[in-house]
């Protein structure tokens, strides 16, 4: 009957919303550094049974089908999208990129992921104690922490993670410290929890850290930030199928609604 039209299509307007919504979120963060794009996946909902296949008549001829009606569509979850983002040239001796595989490790609150998070985004800054922390609105510390001294003339990070820093009256710079980067076995089961991080989770596997270039990690590039992963072109044409489908999905509503109407009138 049409109640069960309605039902479907009412589910598929909250499902495209969610993707609506993912979408957005995309397109908003096309110039955050080390964003990565997510994308909505679908499933159909349980079946009714109305006839199986292979049943069998008087003269044992079977039925070549069954008679199944959906009862709808749901969002079984959001995948992120690992890819490199695009390299831009910062100039920025704190500046790091990682070309590669791997996440740059962040102490954090202990209710957000035991202590510590993951970032792909390497703008960092010196604050007062001299310590590397993320330049955003939190100033999160790098781990293990690294101390910058405060007449430093020059910042150098080579591909493998090492800091070496010029100070005043030297002639070689020396090594004060050296970056690891963190890998996952499985990065899309990370959990997003903003400020450009992530956390690990049941799904993600145990952090995996070690300097870059070792066991497959990617390599640091000094002076580079990498760009939200965000392909704007397929995100708005991504933004208009949602558009439509969610137009269609009204019509099979308005078609239902008409259906029962018409029923409710037949005793008139």
């Amino acid at each position: 009957m049409a109640v069960i039209a309605l039902q479907s299509a009412s589910t598929g307007l909250s499902a495209l919303n969610t993707q609506l919504d993912v979408v957005a979120n995309n397109l908003a963060n096309v110039n955050t550094a080390g964003f990565k794009a997510s994308r909505a996946n679908f499933q159909d909902l349980l079946y009714i049974e109305r006839q199986q296949p292979g049943v069998e008549n008087a003269n044992a001829d079977q039925r070549p089908t069954g008679l199944y009606v959906g009862l709808g569509v749901k969002v079984s979850g959001t995948q992120q999208d690992f890819t490199q983002g695009a390299p831009i040239n910062t100039g920025r001796e704190l500046d790091v990129m990682i070309e590669g595989d791997g996440f740059f490790r962040v102490q954090v609150d202990d209710a957000i992921g035991d202590g510590f998070a993951y970032t792909r985004s390497g703008n960092f800054a010196i604050n007062s104690d001299g310590e590397l922390v993320l330049a955003n609105s939190e100033g999160r510390r790098l781990d293990p922490n690294i101390q910058i001294p405060n007449d430093a003339l020059k910042i150098d990070i080579s591909a493998d993670g090492r800091i070496f820093v010029l100070q005043p009256g030297e002639i070689a710079p020396q090594e004060v410290g050296q970056i690891e980067i963190v890998t996952f076995v499985n990065p899309a089961g990370l959990k997003q929890v903003g400020e450009n991080l992530w956390s690990e989770s049941p799904a993600s596997g145990d952090p995996i850290q070690g300097n870059p270039l070792e066991d497959n990690r990617g390599r640091l590039l000094q002076g580079f930030l990498e760009n939200s992963n965000v392909d704007p072109t397929r995100e708005l044409v991504e933004l208009i199928r949602t558009q439509r489908a969610f137009e269609m999905n009204s019509q099979s509503i308005r078609a239902a609604d008409e259906t029962l109407r018409a029923v409710g009138q037949l005793r008139r």
